[in-house]
């Protein structure tokens, strides 16, 4: 079966304030699910089946400390349900897509499998690879995710998908020892942010670690770029038909991109550099580069591989404003959710709950959140933020908290076939093989085409 195209769409405030107020899991009830006889309550609180199960589980999880997590999240949850058997297989990240469309397109697809929300998410949804789980939230859910991460999950009035694994905001990562040496203040402004490139670069240091082999690094720049230009309205219009990615914040991401290509802001062979393999990382680690535009998932990365070198050296600052834009400048390039689960399980409903119950109280449990808070990772649950030690993640924590709007990764938002015009197109902004202008236009004809 192909995967077939949807329509981008806007979510009703109402429809997101309807659903924000948990429902207790241990109502002891079975309202919104239909159990069969063969169930027992469990420490679920509703009928879960005692019969012998398999749920097949795809996530992305192929590295310490995350892999860990999530195995131990399953291990739990069959130590409590041993009738139950998770086959629980990780994909590397930029194969993962691929791979699960081939499945979907083969009639594999896993019972249970994540994604990041926006327009794959609803394409799946309308392809039927993801039934509506809201009378499960309603009914059996009783953590108190975040406004923006049951809006991220929900499509058309309906949620879809069970949020875990954290917010996902980007912001600058910068080694403050040499900040500290270079008698560097932290840059305020995108003009402030060039003249400590410009410092950095006489010091014989590389501005930016950037592997963008793997394209969608890149484009956080070209997304920041774009947004303290344009705010998220002119994203927004590209998208909805009533503007274009040809508009001036696009152009004005591009051109600024290029011109820090020119001005040796980014590694040699910046675009055969794999961040899957940690490339970027390693640069900061040998300090020859000096700044990392990256996700927040970073943090956890760079404690984990050197927990006393990280906090020595490693600190964190947004994405400066650009002075002369008249829009927002507190928005966080992000995601709400760092994962949902979605469930491909139809006219079953013992394996439906039980998947159901691994996601909320397994991947969300007191033991899971206490693992993603001490390796730097915040949950998408209200009051999290609050017991934040790392010093990088109070700060992106705080950005997220205050920004007056969360830019979904573009590759996540458009339709997947848009999404990788997007990266491509950076990628050769990069690599100037082609000009702003020229890239503009063909991620515009992707989007009109689609």
């Amino acid at each position: 079966m192909a995967v077939r195209k949807f329509v981008v769409f806007l979510l009703s405030a109402l429809i997101v304030l309807a659903f924000t107020t948990g429902c207790s899991k241990n109502s002891g009830g079975d309202k919104g699910a239909t159990v069969s006889s063969e169930t027992s309550t469990g420490s679920a609180g509703f009928g879960v089946s005692s019969k012998k199960l398999t749920i097949t589980l795809w996530d992305i999880a192929t590295e310490d400390p995350t892999k860990g997590i999530q195995e131990r999240a399953v291990e739990r949850f069959m130590t409590a349900y041993p009738n139950i058997t998770v086959d629980n297989t990780h994909i590397q990240n930029d194969t993962y897509k691929q791979k699960l469309i081939i499945s979907m397109s083969s009639g594999q697809c896993p019972d249970m499998y994540i994604h990041w929300g926006g327009g794959p998410m609803n394409e799946y949804i309308d392809s039927g690879f993801a039934v509506p789980i809201t009378d499960l939230m309603k009914e059996h859910c009783d953590i108190p995710f975040l406004d923006a991460a049951i809006a991220q999950s929900m499509y058309k009035g309906d949620i879809y998908a069970v949020p875990f694994g954290g917010i996902g905001g980007s912001g600058i990562f910068y080694n403050k020892t040499i900040f500290n040496k270079l008698g560097l203040g932290v840059p305020g402004t995108i003009a402030e942010l060039e003249a400590t490139c410009e410092t950095l670069k006489k010091a014989g240091y590389i501005p930016f670690s950037l592997a963008n082999q793997n394209k969608w690094t890149g484009s956080m720049y070209f997304m920041y770029l774009a947004t303290r230009y344009g705010g998220v309205d002119e994203f927004n219009a590209a998208v909805d038909g009533t503007g274009s990615f040809e508009s001036p914040a696009f152009q004005y991401a591009g051109e600024k991109i290029q011109q820090w290509v020119r001005a040796g802001y980014f590694p040699d062979g910046v675009n055969s550099l794999n961040t899957d393999d940690g490339q970027d990382r390693q640069l900061i680690y040998t300090e020859e580069a000096a700044m990392m535009l990256h996700g927040s998932w970073q943090a956890a990365s760079m404690r984990n591989d050197n927990e006393e070198w990280y906090v020595k050296n490693m600190d964190y600052f947004r994405f400066p404003n650009l002075a002369s834009s008249d829009k927002p400048q507190n928005i966080v390039v992000g995601t709400s959710i760092g994962n949902g689960f979605s469930f491909n399980i139809h006219n079953d409903q013992d394996k439906l709950n039980s998947a159901f119950i691994l996601a909320t109280q397994y991947f969300n449990d007191d033991t899971y959140n206490s693992e993603q808070l001490a390796t730097g990772r915040i949950p998408s649950i209200k009051g999290m933020g609050d017991t934040i030690e790392d010093h990088c993640m109070q700060k992106i924590w705080a950005d997220f908290s205050s920004a007056s709007n969360v830019q979904l990764w573009y590759d996540q938002y458009l339709p997947p076939a848009v999404g990788e015009a997007h990266k491509n197109t950076c990628q050769e902004i990069f690599g100037l093989t082609k000009t702003p202008a020229q890239a503009n236009a063909e991620l515009n004809k992707a989007m009109r085409d689609n």
